[in-house]
């Protein structure tokens, strides 16, 4: 018996860096399907983004004063001024479009859009000269097709539905409405589409924007609870502008306070440290390889519990979207491994000289 547990204990000593990442996705897939369900029940979807912020901010604070009290950052009012204005362009802006856009379209769609966000990241990258292109390389070509090919893979996602499956026609009186929806509907979905991809590329803008300002400010835990703390004020008065219902503000012990808490404790404070561990015990590539897996159970679970119809356009996008990611991503790494091989030989001519 105990070697058993033993063999059981070493097994998931082993894999622990799998099943991390397995409940990451979870987590991702839940913060879909929860924000899908607090916004359809009315709640709005800008004190919504206030609402998670805020208590993202009171999850990670105490971490940030505890465990990073020893590093000292000097904070001046120029990176601060930098500070404020990432948050507002990155997470301010990509949380808000995040859930307006999530009322148009579905919790299956929301979670297939991010698997673009490598390859939108990418693109952005080399617009700002921050990233390079090798066509003569396998690795560069790998690179511009699995962007052209995932970016391609949300557009037939958001704009081509064909039939649905058979085995997923829960309401068979409904199938023709569901094969020929409205015209309005189709143009909410296409509107909430659009909104979808540009929250997209503004949350890659503020991924390319924080290797900078990380250089200058190495304290995370505090750069992600100042980050917090800004986009809830400029979520608050942009919402305070905008929506001049007292009522809006309610929230009571229901699927809108369990939305709010799941989003801004569980994704944003438990999740990030679980990421930041598995990217240092495996890389960036390696945990960016799981992300699939969550449009996997988000759309599993939206034909459960929503009974969602699964279309075969969204089968066809789903599918160029993760390969297009995969692409990019085998081409980043065999970048990396190209450089550091150049890297290491240009050591070994410099210590041969040396000698």
């Amino acid at each position: 018996m105990k070697s058993l547990s033993y063999a059981i204990s070493m097994a998931a000593e082993k894999h622990k860096v799998y099943i991390a990442m397995i409940f990451i996705q979870f987590v991702y897939a839940g913060m879909a399907l929860f924000s899908k369900a607090a916004v359809s029940k009315g709640m709005n979807p800008f004190v919504f983004v206030v609402y998670r912020q805020a208590f993202a901010f009171l999850a990670l604070a105490p971490f940030a004063f505890f465990f990073e009290s020893s590093k000292e950052v000097p904070l001046s009012y120029t990176l601060l001024i930098k500070i404020f204005f990432i948050s507002l362009f990155g997470i301010t802006l990509s949380l808000n479009l995040y859930y307006v856009a999530i009322n148009y379209t579905s919790a299956t769609f929301a979670a297939a859009t991010t698997t673009a966000i490598p390859a939108i990241t990418f693109v952005m990258a080399v617009l700002l000269r921050m990233e390079s292109i090798s066509i003569k390389h396998l690795h560069g070509v790998a690179k511009v097709l699995g962007s052209v090919t995932s970016l391609s893979g949300a557009v037939v996602y958001a704009l081509i539905k064909g039939p649905p499956l058979k085995f997923m026609n829960w309401f068979p009186e409904n199938l023709d409405h569901q094969i020929h929806p409205k015209s309005s509907r189709r143009g909410e979905w296409i509107k909430g589409s659009l909104i979808m991809l540009s929250a997209n590329t503004a949350w890659s803008l503020w991924l390319i924007l924080q290797g900078p300002i990380v250089k200058e400010y190495p304290a995370k835990l505090r750069l992600t609870a100042l980050q917090c703390f800004f986009s809830c004020m400029q979520s608050a008065f942009w919402t305070i502008a905008i929506e001049r219902r007292p009522s809006a503000w309610k929230i009571g012990w229901d699927i809108h306070l369990l939305a709010v808490v799941y989003c801004g404790v569980i994704v944003t404070g438990i999740t990030y440290w679980l990421q930041v561990w598995a990217i240092q015990k495996k890389g960036p590539v390696f945990t960016a390889m799981f992300t699939p897996l969550a449009l996997i159970i988000t759309a599993i679970f939206s034909a459960i519990l929503w009974k969602e119809a699964i279309y075969w356009g969204s089968i066809g996008g789903g599918v160029l979207l993760v390969a297009g990611l995969y692409s990019v991503l085998w081409g980043k790494k065999k970048e990396d491994q190209k450089s550091r091989e150049n890297e290491q030989k240009q050591e070994n001519k410099e210590e041969v000289l040396i000698v």
